[in-house]
């Protein structure tokens, strides 16, 4: 799973970056409204940390013409802006959540979880496929109740592909969604991981559709 993070309080962002590192996400940071526009526009991400204070065009401008382009990526708006006024015009604007400042980075993640989960049809925050079960508040993942170590990366395969059970996934698709924009990509390596997960949880798990790409079936 891949998140934005558009704040220009450099410290900040560090923490947030950080902490939803730590929590299993692949993060990509803005520091102004122009960045985060063009980023929001043209990268696919699972969820969007957005501050409405930032330089060269605000928060609520971004949002807006996120939203206007048809971009429907879940928002959690960041603020320390506390008017109920305001809050209400992030919502009208197409924010899907909202948190004032100062705040809990572990709130924050978690209602990065909630929005995610939400935004794919998902209703508990423990995912299962068959004997698999995948919890999105620890990152644990189980087979048969036995815990199952993963890399961040085989995490984030499994994550996503949890996240939209019977649904064919491409492994196009899943490098846009596991890897940061600064980090090298290789779609082949995405066979590595999915293998991996084969011999660490059963070659049933996931399965190859050929030539498009892989499915869990949601049993």
């Amino acid at each position: 799973m891949r998140v934005l993070v558009v704040e220009d309080d450099t410290a900040l962002a560090e923490q947030l970056a950080h902490s939803l590192e730590a929590a299993g996400y692949a993060v990509d940071r803005a520091d102004n409204g122009e960045d985060a526009l063009h980023l929001g526009g043209t990268e696919p991400y699972d969820a969007v940390v957005l501050d409405l204070g930032l330089p060269v065009l605000d928060g609520l401008t971004v949002l807006k013409r996120w939203r206007a382009d048809g971009v429907t990526v879940p928002v959690l708006v960041l603020t320390a802006r506390n008017s109920w006024t305001e809050r209400v015009e992030g919502i009208d604007a197409g924010a899907d959540d909202y948190l004032g400042k100062p705040f809990h980075m572990e709130e924050v993640v978690a209602r990065i979880r909630g929005l995610i989960r939400r935004a794919s049809g998902q209703p508990s925050p423990e995912l299962t496929h068959g004997p698999v079960r995948l919890d999105t508040r620890t990152g644990r993942v189980t087979l048969n109740g036995v815990p199952v170590k993963l890399t961040a990366h085989e995490f984030r395969v499994l994550s996503y592909l949890m996240h939209h059970p019977g649904r064919i996934v491409s492994k196009a698709e899943l490098t846009e969604h596991i890897y940061a924009q600064d980090f090298d990509r290789d779609s082949n390596t995405i066979e590595v991981f999915v293998g991996r997960l084969r011999r660490k949880l059963g070659d049933g798990v996931v399965e190859t559709v050929r030539g498009a790409g892989y499915r869990l079936d949601g049993t």
